[in-house]
């Protein structure tokens, strides 16, 4: 029993993984491109919230029992799109830091100068030849 249970919410979250539009467009909100869109995305959990009221109203008005199904998914994918806006924010920071880092690392490759060119003083100098003396 306890095994037929647990295949059948592993088939479950795969299939609301890959159809679920809340899964498919948090999926695009993670990547580098989809982080600006995070906070505006909260806006969808007003969406969801209404959907989870409305289904409320039809089930104590007599709607049908899988209606519960659709209120818990519905809340579900609105708390989902709440916490997803802050979290894209300290994403978004943190690739920019790793950006800046890298585009920095980037300059100062292009603007150093190797030991042997003449440019560099501290090539040029004159070194005592230890053998002349």
């Amino acid at each position: 029993m306890l095994r037929t249970i647990l295949v059948a919410s592993i088939r479950t979250r795969g299939i609301l993984r890959a159809w679920l539009p809340s899964n498919i467009l948090l999926d695009f909100i993670r990547t580098r491109a989809g982080l600006k869109w995070g906070v505006p995305a909260m806006l969808m959990s007003g969406v969801y919230f209404v959907i989870a009221y409305w289904c409320t109203v039809a089930i104590h008005n007599g709607g049908p029992g899988w209606l519960h199904l659709v209120f818990l998914v519905c809340v579900w994918s609105a708390f989902k799109f709440l916490i997803m806006g802050p979290v894209s924010l300290v994403l978004l920071a943190n690739a920019r830091g790793v950006e800046r880092v890298q585009r920095h690392r980037a300059a100062q490759a292009t603007t150093e100068v190797p030991d042997g060119d003449e440019s560099n003083p501290a090539a040029t100098s004159p070194q005592k030849d230890p053998a002349a003396s």
